[in-house]
């Protein structure tokens, strides 16, 4: 079961919006197949380790990270292949967490004669598919915020300039984040100001995440890098707003709140697309939004060992606050350093998602 975890992460920046599973069939201890499940519409791992194992799959025991699919959907059933096969046994690590179809790729492996086990890998494979896994059991993506700031919590120059408060390998970081993202949101603020691409790029196969651009009132310029890069682009404005008009970018309406567009809108939009897991990536007056609708599963801050001095801008504006107990309440759950940049992962306790 370590190495079908291991597999599955092959599949990290291709796999989506499928889950990332990885599977391994052994005989006697000894492994004659194994194979993870690279893009959607593709063979799921539980296909591309029986082609590797071929008659030895015969009388074999299955490790996989997920339950077998029962269904047909853009590929045939798992299950079936599994029984078809003649695999004896099969070892899942998580139930498939759609309700609609959880518990029947294990029945049908029952009803064929076939032993079941459930492995306990302590929420290692749960936390292979946080988006997946809480986009079918609650109909809302996995919302990552990322921030970035100075020792003393400064995310750029009082004159705006942000460029670069981290280093090369944090940045790097960045690109993989936004990888295993289905959507990458912004502001139009930060359009105007940095001009992002807010690409991937990375030395090894990835997916191309819908770039979301949140413009109220239609500024978004014709001459932007964004519409300079290939990939999907939404433009999401307010009722009255027009679009920029042209084919490759959506143009969606959302409903307007007294915080800006709605935020929950965009997230039921984005969860029709099947975007599993969303990266914000923008100033701190939309991150501070996000985070003050307890819309964020995660905050992921890269904290530089710098100064930038006073007046500086500020990494939230988390203003109104008259009392303690109004503060926000956050959980580190990791830390990871990149020279000498570290990484912060925190999950507002007041909006703590369940894995599983």
């Amino acid at each position: 079961m370590t190495r079908a975890l291991e597999l599955a992460e092959k599949g990290r920046f291709t796999a989506q919006p499928n889950p990332v599973v990885g599977c391994v069939l052994a005989v006697g201890g000894a492994m004659v197949g194994e194979g993870f499940h690279v893009r959607s519409g593709e063979n799921h791992a539980e296909i591309n380790a029986l082609a590797v194992a071929g008659s030895k799959a015969m009388g074999s025991t299955a490790y996989v990270t997920l339950e077998p699919c029962n269904h047909h959907g853009r590929t045939p059933p798992c299950s079936e292949a599994l029984i078809a096969a003649g695999v004896s046994r099969v070892v899942y690590a998580m139930e498939d967490p759609n309700p609609q179809v959880s518990g029947s790729g294990i029945a049908t492996l029952v009803a064929a004669g076939v032993q079941v086990d459930f492995f306990d890998t302590q929420g290692k494979a749960e936390t292979l598919n946080p988006g997946f896994n809480k986009r079918m059991q609650t109909g809302q993506p996995w919302v990552r915020v990322k921030l970035a700031s100075s020792l003393d919590g400064g995310t750029a120059l009082a004159n705006g300039d942000s460029r670069w408060i981290t280093g090369e390998a944090a940045r790097e970081d960045v690109h993989r984040w936004r990888a295993r993202s289905g959507a990458i949101v912004t502001g139009i603020g930060t359009v105007l100001v940095d001009d992002p691409k807010l690409t991937v790029r990375l030395d090894e196969p990835t997916a191309t995440p819908l770039r979301v651009v949140l413009d109220s009132h239609g500024k978004m310029p014709l001459g932007c890098q964004l519409l300079q890069q290939p990939g999907p682009i939404m433009q999401c404005t307010g009722p009255v707003a027009t679009g920029l008009g042209i084919s490759r970018v959506v143009v969606e309406q959302l409903p307007v709140t007294e915080a800006g567009l709605d935020l929950s809108a965009l997230l039921k939009r984005l969860v029709k697309q099947e975007v599993n897991e969303v990266w914000v990536e923008a100033g701190c007056r939309l991150a501070t939004s996000f985070l003050q609708a307890g819309l964020v599963d995660e905050l992921i801050v890269y904290v530089a060992p710098v100064l930038l001095g006073e007046g500086a801008q500020p990494l939230l504006r988390m203003t109104g606050l008259t009392d303690m107990s109004q503060r926000t309440e956050l959980e580190l759950v990791d830390v990871c350093r990149f020279g000498g940049d570290v990484r912060l992962t925190y999950r507002p306790q007041q909006n703590r998602t369940h894995l599983h």
